[in-house]
Protein backbone atom coordinates (compact mmCIF):
# COMPACT_ATOMS: atom_id res chain seq x y z
CA UNK A 1 0.00 0.00 0.00
CA UNK A 2 2.85 2.67 0.94
CA UNK A 3 3.69 2.46 -2.64
CA UNK A 4 0.83 4.48 -3.33
CA UNK A 5 3.18 7.71 -2.45
CA UNK A 6 5.84 6.57 -5.24
CA UNK A 7 2.90 6.18 -7.74
CA UNK A 8 2.01 9.69 -6.55
CA UNK A 9 5.28 11.17 -6.74
CA UNK A 10 5.81 9.85 -10.37
CA UNK A 11 2.43 10.85 -11.82
CA UNK A 12 3.44 14.76 -10.74
CA UNK A 13 6.46 14.08 -12.40
CA UNK A 14 5.15 12.88 -15.42
CA UNK A 15 2.04 15.47 -15.44
CA UNK A 16 4.91 18.17 -14.97
CA UNK A 17 6.90 16.72 -17.61
CA UNK A 18 3.90 17.03 -19.99
CA UNK A 19 3.06 20.80 -18.94
CA UNK A 20 6.81 21.57 -19.80
CA UNK A 21 6.77 20.18 -23.19
CA UNK A 22 3.91 21.61 -24.76
CA UNK A 23 4.42 25.16 -22.65
CA UNK A 24 7.65 25.05 -24.90
CA UNK A 25 6.04 23.96 -28.02
CA UNK A 26 3.32 27.07 -27.21
CA UNK A 27 5.23 29.41 -26.20
CA UNK A 28 8.17 28.88 -28.93
CA UNK A 29 5.38 28.77 -31.69
CA UNK A 30 3.72 32.20 -30.64
CA UNK A 31 7.32 33.60 -29.79
CA UNK A 32 8.37 32.61 -33.27
CA UNK A 33 4.83 33.70 -35.19
CA UNK A 34 4.93 37.00 -33.51
CA UNK A 35 8.92 37.61 -34.59
CA UNK A 36 7.76 36.46 -38.12
CA UNK A 37 5.05 38.51 -38.50
CA UNK A 38 6.77 41.60 -37.32
CA UNK A 39 9.58 41.27 -38.96
CA UNK A 40 7.51 41.08 -42.89
CA UNK A 41 8.76 42.87 -45.46
CA UNK A 42 6.59 45.07 -47.06
CA UNK A 43 9.26 47.52 -49.15
CA UNK A 44 8.67 45.97 -52.47
CA UNK A 45 5.51 44.71 -54.86
CA UNK A 46 4.00 41.34 -53.74
CA UNK A 47 1.43 39.47 -54.92
CA UNK A 48 -2.29 40.42 -55.03
CA UNK A 49 -3.63 39.81 -50.65
CA UNK A 50 0.11 40.09 -49.76
CA UNK A 51 0.81 42.04 -46.64
CA UNK A 52 4.26 41.14 -46.43
CA UNK A 53 6.91 38.44 -46.71
CA UNK A 54 10.11 37.13 -45.10
CA UNK A 55 13.01 35.39 -46.24
CA UNK A 56 14.82 32.85 -43.45
CA UNK A 57 17.03 30.43 -43.22
CA UNK A 58 17.73 27.53 -40.77
CA UNK A 59 19.16 24.16 -40.79
CA UNK A 60 20.55 24.64 -43.82
CA UNK A 61 17.53 25.68 -45.48
CA UNK A 62 15.93 28.54 -46.86
CA UNK A 63 12.47 29.39 -46.12
CA UNK A 64 9.89 31.94 -47.96
CA UNK A 65 6.97 32.98 -45.61
CA UNK A 66 4.19 35.14 -46.80
CA UNK A 67 1.39 36.97 -44.94
CA UNK A 68 -2.51 37.26 -46.75
CA UNK A 69 -3.83 40.45 -45.62
CA UNK A 70 -7.20 37.85 -45.03
CA UNK A 71 -6.48 34.84 -46.91
CA UNK A 72 -5.81 33.65 -49.89
CA UNK A 73 -7.60 33.59 -52.98
CA UNK A 74 -7.71 30.04 -53.11
CA UNK A 75 -7.53 27.24 -50.16
CA UNK A 76 -4.52 25.19 -50.05
CA UNK A 77 -5.24 21.72 -49.57
CA UNK A 78 -3.20 21.50 -46.54
CA UNK A 79 -3.22 23.85 -43.35
CA UNK A 80 -1.35 23.18 -40.39
CA UNK A 81 -3.21 24.90 -37.54
CA UNK A 82 -0.98 26.06 -34.25
CA UNK A 83 -3.66 25.05 -31.20
CA UNK A 84 -2.88 21.82 -29.68
CA UNK A 85 0.22 23.30 -28.01
CA UNK A 86 -1.78 25.61 -25.98
CA UNK A 87 -4.69 23.25 -25.13
CA UNK A 88 -2.68 20.88 -23.57
CA UNK A 89 -0.34 23.17 -21.81
CA UNK A 90 -3.30 24.46 -19.89
CA UNK A 91 -5.06 20.95 -19.42
CA UNK A 92 -1.56 19.60 -18.33
CA UNK A 93 -1.34 22.64 -16.03
CA UNK A 94 -4.70 22.19 -14.43
CA UNK A 95 -3.82 18.33 -13.95
CA UNK A 96 -0.96 19.46 -11.93
CA UNK A 97 -3.11 22.23 -10.40
CA UNK A 98 -5.45 19.37 -9.19
CA UNK A 99 -3.04 16.39 -7.87
CA UNK A 100 -0.70 19.01 -6.47
CA UNK A 101 -3.27 21.83 -5.05
CA UNK A 102 -6.12 20.11 -4.62
CA UNK A 103 -4.89 16.68 -3.49
CA UNK A 104 -2.68 18.67 -1.44
CA UNK A 105 -5.08 21.24 -0.37
CA UNK A 106 -4.42 20.89 3.31
CA UNK A 107 -0.64 21.43 3.10
CA UNK A 108 -0.49 23.49 -0.34
CA UNK A 109 -3.62 25.64 -1.19
CA UNK A 110 -5.20 26.50 2.53
CA UNK A 111 -3.52 28.87 5.35
CA UNK A 112 -5.66 28.49 8.13
CA UNK A 113 -4.10 31.93 9.60
CA UNK A 114 -5.08 33.55 5.86
CA UNK A 115 -8.39 31.92 5.23
CA UNK A 116 -10.02 28.96 6.99
CA UNK A 117 -11.64 27.27 5.10
CA UNK A 118 -12.40 23.68 4.61
CA UNK A 119 -10.87 21.30 1.42
CA UNK A 120 -14.16 21.75 -0.84
CA UNK A 121 -14.31 24.97 -0.17
CA UNK A 122 -11.10 26.01 -1.17
CA UNK A 123 -11.41 24.25 -4.21
CA UNK A 124 -14.26 25.77 -5.38
CA UNK A 125 -13.10 29.46 -4.88
CA UNK A 126 -9.77 28.23 -7.26
CA UNK A 127 -12.00 26.91 -9.66
CA UNK A 128 -14.07 30.08 -9.56
CA UNK A 129 -11.55 32.50 -10.14
CA UNK A 130 -10.11 30.77 -13.25
CA UNK A 131 -13.64 31.14 -14.66
CA UNK A 132 -14.19 34.79 -13.31
CA UNK A 133 -11.19 35.80 -14.83
CA UNK A 134 -12.21 35.27 -18.36
CA UNK A 135 -14.97 36.25 -18.48
CA UNK A 136 -14.65 39.94 -17.03
CA UNK A 137 -11.22 39.84 -19.35
CA UNK A 138 -13.56 39.10 -22.89
CA UNK A 139 -15.85 41.13 -21.75
CA UNK A 140 -13.57 44.40 -21.37
CA UNK A 141 -12.07 43.56 -24.67
CA UNK A 142 -15.03 42.94 -26.64
CA UNK A 143 -16.56 46.83 -25.14
CA UNK A 144 -15.71 50.25 -26.81
CA UNK A 145 -12.48 50.00 -24.30
CA UNK A 146 -11.33 47.42 -26.65
CA UNK A 147 -10.60 49.64 -29.50
CA UNK A 148 -8.09 51.34 -27.02
CA UNK A 149 -5.40 49.06 -26.88
CA UNK A 150 -3.23 51.28 -24.36
CA UNK A 151 -6.41 51.32 -21.89
CA UNK A 152 -7.47 47.81 -22.99
CA UNK A 153 -3.62 46.51 -21.63
CA UNK A 154 -3.91 49.11 -18.39
CA UNK A 155 -7.01 48.24 -16.78
CA UNK A 156 -6.23 44.34 -17.69
CA UNK A 157 -2.88 45.56 -15.57
CA UNK A 158 -4.96 46.78 -12.93
CA UNK A 159 -7.24 43.23 -12.54
CA UNK A 160 -3.70 41.39 -12.58
CA UNK A 161 -2.87 43.40 -9.17
CA UNK A 162 -6.20 43.11 -7.92
CA UNK A 163 -6.26 39.52 -8.51
CA UNK A 164 -2.60 39.21 -6.71
CA UNK A 165 -3.48 40.79 -3.79
CA UNK A 166 -7.14 38.95 -3.90
CA UNK A 167 -5.18 35.19 -4.17
CA UNK A 168 -2.89 36.33 -0.98
CA UNK A 169 -5.88 36.83 0.89
CA UNK A 170 -7.53 33.47 0.33
CA UNK A 171 -4.70 30.83 0.18
CA UNK A 172 -1.31 29.80 0.86
CA UNK A 173 2.09 32.41 -0.77
CA UNK A 174 2.86 29.60 -2.72
CA UNK A 175 -0.92 28.63 -3.85
CA UNK A 176 -1.49 32.58 -4.47
CA UNK A 177 1.34 33.44 -7.07
CA UNK A 178 0.72 29.94 -8.89
CA UNK A 179 -2.84 30.75 -9.15
CA UNK A 180 -1.92 34.10 -10.30
CA UNK A 181 -0.13 32.32 -13.73
CA UNK A 182 -3.05 29.78 -13.82
CA UNK A 183 -5.41 32.44 -13.92
CA UNK A 184 -3.34 34.58 -16.46
CA UNK A 185 -2.89 31.45 -18.61
CA UNK A 186 -6.61 30.22 -18.33
CA UNK A 187 -6.97 33.69 -20.47
CA UNK A 188 -4.49 33.33 -22.84
CA UNK A 189 -5.19 29.39 -23.66
CA UNK A 190 -9.07 30.93 -23.77
CA UNK A 191 -7.89 33.42 -26.42
CA UNK A 192 -7.12 30.58 -28.41
CA UNK A 193 -9.89 28.19 -27.93
CA UNK A 194 -12.43 31.06 -28.06
CA UNK A 195 -11.33 33.57 -30.25
CA UNK A 196 -8.36 32.95 -32.40
CA UNK A 197 -8.80 29.20 -34.03
CA UNK A 198 -12.82 30.01 -34.18
CA UNK A 199 -12.17 33.25 -36.45
CA UNK A 200 -9.77 31.01 -38.62
CA UNK A 201 -12.38 28.46 -38.75
CA UNK A 202 -14.83 31.31 -39.94
CA UNK A 203 -13.01 32.50 -42.45
CA UNK A 204 -11.90 28.51 -43.74
CA UNK A 205 -15.53 28.23 -44.39
CA UNK A 206 -16.13 31.21 -46.10
CA UNK A 207 -13.16 30.84 -48.69
CA UNK A 208 -15.44 26.97 -49.02
CA UNK A 209 -18.85 28.63 -49.80
CA UNK A 210 -16.78 31.37 -51.99
CA UNK A 211 -17.87 34.25 -49.53
CA UNK A 212 -15.41 37.20 -48.79
CA UNK A 213 -13.79 36.67 -45.35
CA UNK A 214 -14.54 39.30 -42.72
CA UNK A 215 -11.49 41.26 -42.08
CA UNK A 216 -12.72 41.89 -38.41
CA UNK A 217 -11.89 38.40 -37.27
CA UNK A 218 -8.51 38.40 -38.67
CA UNK A 219 -7.58 42.02 -35.95
CA UNK A 220 -9.84 40.44 -33.32
CA UNK A 221 -7.46 37.51 -33.02
CA UNK A 222 -4.58 39.36 -33.28
CA UNK A 223 -5.22 41.94 -31.06
CA UNK A 224 -5.94 38.47 -28.36
CA UNK A 225 -2.69 36.92 -29.67
CA UNK A 226 -0.66 40.20 -28.88
CA UNK A 227 -1.93 40.19 -25.30
CA UNK A 228 -1.03 36.37 -24.84
CA UNK A 229 2.51 37.43 -26.49
CA UNK A 230 2.85 40.22 -23.44
CA UNK A 231 1.80 37.97 -20.98
CA UNK A 232 3.91 35.00 -21.16
CA UNK A 233 7.18 35.95 -19.74
CA UNK A 234 5.11 36.73 -16.10
CA UNK A 235 3.33 33.58 -16.57
CA UNK A 236 6.71 31.56 -16.63
CA UNK A 237 8.32 33.24 -13.52
CA UNK A 238 4.60 32.11 -11.52
CA UNK A 239 5.05 29.01 -13.09
CA UNK A 240 8.54 28.73 -11.17
CA UNK A 241 7.67 31.02 -8.21
CA UNK A 242 7.38 27.85 -5.98
CA UNK A 243 10.91 27.76 -6.07
CA UNK A 244 11.87 31.10 -4.26
CA UNK A 245 10.15 31.30 -0.94
CA UNK A 246 11.34 35.01 -0.79
CA UNK A 247 9.25 35.56 -3.63
CA UNK A 248 5.13 34.29 -2.29
CA UNK A 249 6.11 34.00 1.16
CA UNK A 250 7.09 37.52 1.66
CA UNK A 251 4.85 40.20 3.60
CA UNK A 252 4.34 41.97 -0.15
CA UNK A 253 4.45 38.74 -2.19
CA UNK A 254 1.41 40.07 -4.70
CA UNK A 255 3.66 43.13 -5.17
CA UNK A 256 5.99 41.12 -5.99
CA UNK A 257 4.02 39.31 -9.01
CA UNK A 258 2.32 42.41 -9.97
CA UNK A 259 5.90 44.04 -11.22
CA UNK A 260 6.83 40.61 -12.51
CA UNK A 261 4.26 41.57 -15.34
CA UNK A 262 5.99 44.63 -15.37
CA UNK A 263 9.44 42.97 -16.58
CA UNK A 264 7.42 40.92 -18.95
CA UNK A 265 6.17 43.73 -20.85
CA UNK A 266 9.31 45.80 -21.15
CA UNK A 267 11.69 42.78 -22.58
CA UNK A 268 9.28 41.89 -24.80
CA UNK A 269 8.91 45.03 -25.44
CA UNK A 270 12.34 45.09 -26.90
CA UNK A 271 12.29 42.39 -28.62
CA UNK A 272 9.02 43.13 -30.40
CA UNK A 273 11.06 46.33 -31.44
CA UNK A 274 13.80 44.17 -32.79
CA UNK A 275 12.09 41.98 -34.67
CA UNK A 276 9.65 44.69 -36.32
CA UNK A 277 13.05 46.25 -36.97
CA UNK A 278 11.93 49.94 -35.16
CA UNK A 279 15.05 49.73 -32.94
CA UNK A 280 16.45 48.23 -30.03
CA UNK A 281 15.37 50.19 -27.20
CA UNK A 282 18.53 48.80 -24.37
CA UNK A 283 16.44 51.03 -22.09
CA UNK A 284 13.85 48.62 -21.43
CA UNK A 285 17.03 46.16 -19.95
CA UNK A 286 17.30 48.92 -17.70
CA UNK A 287 13.85 48.98 -16.38
CA UNK A 288 13.51 45.55 -15.86
CA UNK A 289 16.64 45.69 -13.99
CA UNK A 290 15.44 48.48 -11.49
CA UNK A 291 12.12 46.42 -11.10
CA UNK A 292 14.33 43.63 -10.30
CA UNK A 293 16.08 45.31 -7.84
CA UNK A 294 12.69 46.82 -6.37
CA UNK A 295 11.72 43.10 -6.08
CA UNK A 296 14.35 42.14 -4.24
CA UNK A 297 14.51 44.94 -1.79
CA UNK A 298 10.49 43.90 -1.46
CA UNK A 299 11.41 40.23 -0.17
CA UNK A 300 13.26 41.20 2.61
CA UNK A 301 10.87 43.30 4.18
CA UNK A 302 9.76 41.60 7.28
CA UNK A 303 6.59 40.43 7.89
CA UNK A 304 4.59 41.88 11.10
CA UNK A 305 5.28 40.09 13.88
CA UNK A 306 2.26 37.63 14.96
CA UNK A 307 1.85 36.05 18.83
CA UNK A 308 1.95 32.36 18.31
CA UNK A 309 -0.51 30.43 20.02
CA UNK A 310 1.49 27.46 22.34
CA UNK A 311 2.80 24.97 19.86
CA UNK A 312 0.86 21.77 21.11
CA UNK A 313 -2.13 23.29 21.32
CA UNK A 314 -2.01 24.63 18.07
CA UNK A 315 -0.33 21.20 16.55
CA UNK A 316 -3.63 19.11 18.19
CA UNK A 317 -6.13 21.80 17.13
CA UNK A 318 -5.12 21.78 13.72
CA UNK A 319 -5.22 18.21 13.55
CA UNK A 320 -8.52 15.75 11.56
CA UNK A 321 -9.66 12.60 13.43
CA UNK A 322 -7.99 11.06 11.18
CA UNK A 323 -4.49 12.92 11.55
CA UNK A 324 -5.24 12.75 15.13
CA UNK A 325 -5.10 8.70 14.72
CA UNK A 326 -1.29 9.29 12.44
CA UNK A 327 -0.09 11.23 15.19
CA UNK A 328 -1.47 8.76 17.93
CA UNK A 329 0.50 5.76 16.30
CA UNK A 330 3.55 4.14 18.23
CA UNK A 331 5.90 4.95 15.76
CA UNK A 332 5.31 8.56 15.06
CA UNK A 333 7.43 10.18 17.99
CA UNK A 334 10.68 8.54 16.89
CA UNK A 335 9.76 9.69 13.18
CA UNK A 336 8.72 13.49 14.07
CA UNK A 337 11.95 14.03 16.21
CA UNK A 338 14.03 12.90 13.54
CA UNK A 339 12.30 15.09 11.65
CA UNK A 340 12.53 17.82 13.77
CA UNK A 341 15.66 17.51 14.85
CA UNK A 342 17.12 17.25 11.28
CA UNK A 343 15.28 19.63 9.53
CA UNK A 344 13.02 22.22 11.37
CA UNK A 345 16.83 24.44 10.97
CA UNK A 346 15.48 25.40 7.34
CA UNK A 347 11.69 23.90 7.30
CA UNK A 348 10.81 26.74 10.38
CA UNK A 349 8.82 30.21 10.27
CA UNK A 350 11.79 31.81 11.21
CA UNK A 351 14.91 29.28 9.85
CA UNK A 352 18.24 29.49 12.15
CA UNK A 353 20.43 27.47 8.76
CA UNK A 354 22.57 30.34 7.87
CA UNK A 355 21.59 32.00 4.37
CA UNK A 356 18.47 29.67 4.36
CA UNK A 357 15.38 33.64 4.82
CA UNK A 358 12.80 31.43 4.34
CA UNK A 359 11.14 27.52 4.31
CA UNK A 360 12.15 25.99 1.21
CA UNK A 361 9.23 26.08 -0.93
CA UNK A 362 6.74 27.18 2.44
CA UNK A 363 6.95 23.94 4.21
CA UNK A 364 7.04 24.21 7.58
CA UNK A 365 7.63 21.02 9.82
CA UNK A 366 7.58 22.44 13.54
CA UNK A 367 4.33 21.04 14.71
CA UNK A 368 3.15 17.38 14.69
CA UNK A 369 0.25 18.47 12.11
CA UNK A 370 3.25 19.97 9.99
CA UNK A 371 4.95 16.95 10.03
CA UNK A 372 1.45 14.46 9.87
CA UNK A 373 0.79 16.54 6.53
CA UNK A 374 3.64 16.70 4.88
CA UNK A 375 3.98 12.53 5.43
CA UNK A 376 4.17 11.11 2.01
CA UNK A 377 6.91 14.09 1.05
CA UNK A 378 8.86 12.89 3.86
CA UNK A 379 8.94 9.46 3.56
CA UNK A 380 9.99 10.29 -0.09
CA UNK A 381 12.66 12.35 0.31
CA UNK A 382 14.37 11.48 3.73
CA UNK A 383 12.90 7.83 3.93
CA UNK A 384 12.53 6.77 1.18
CA UNK A 385 15.72 8.13 -0.52
CA UNK A 386 18.18 10.62 1.02
CA UNK A 387 17.01 13.69 -1.07
CA UNK A 388 17.29 15.48 2.20
CA UNK A 389 18.16 16.95 4.09
CA UNK A 390 20.47 18.47 1.09
CA UNK A 391 23.69 16.56 1.37
CA UNK A 392 22.24 14.99 4.51
CA UNK A 393 23.86 18.51 5.87
CA UNK A 394 22.17 17.91 9.45
CA UNK A 395 23.41 14.29 9.43
CA UNK A 396 20.35 12.64 9.36
CA UNK A 397 21.75 8.27 10.28
CA UNK A 398 19.85 5.24 9.02
CA UNK A 399 17.93 4.63 12.43
CA UNK A 400 16.32 8.03 12.02
CA UNK A 401 15.31 7.18 7.84
CA UNK A 402 14.02 3.84 9.06
CA UNK A 403 11.96 5.44 11.85
CA UNK A 404 10.44 7.67 8.93
CA UNK A 405 10.01 4.50 6.93
CA UNK A 406 8.38 2.36 9.34
CA UNK A 407 5.74 5.21 11.08
CA UNK A 408 4.90 5.82 7.21
CA UNK A 409 4.39 2.47 6.02
CA UNK A 410 2.09 1.19 9.84
CA UNK A 411 0.01 4.30 10.29
CA UNK A 412 0.07 6.59 7.08
CA UNK A 413 -0.32 3.94 4.65
CA UNK A 414 -3.08 2.30 5.64
CA UNK A 415 -5.05 5.02 5.67
CA UNK A 416 -4.89 6.18 2.56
Amino acid sequence: MYELAVFGHWLEAAVRWLHMITGIAWIGSSFYFIALDLGLRKDKPLPAGVAGEEWQVHGGGFYHMQKYVVAPSTLPEHLTWFKWESYWTWMSGFALLAIVYYAGAELYLIDKNVLNVSQPVAILISLASLSIGWVLYDFLCKSPIGNNHTALMTLLYIILVAMAWGYTQLFTGRAALLHLGAFTATIMTANVFLIIIPNQKIVVADMIAGKTPDPALGLQAKQRSTHNNYLTLAVLFLMISVHYPLAFGSKYNWLIASLVFLIGVVIRHYFNSMHSRTGKPLWTWAVAALIFWAIMWLSGIPKDSVAADPPQKTAASMLTPQEQKIAAHPAFKDARDAVQTRCTMCHAKQPVWAGVIAAPKGILLETDADVVRAASMIYLQSGRTDAMPPANITEMNAKERKAIVNWYRAAVAGRL
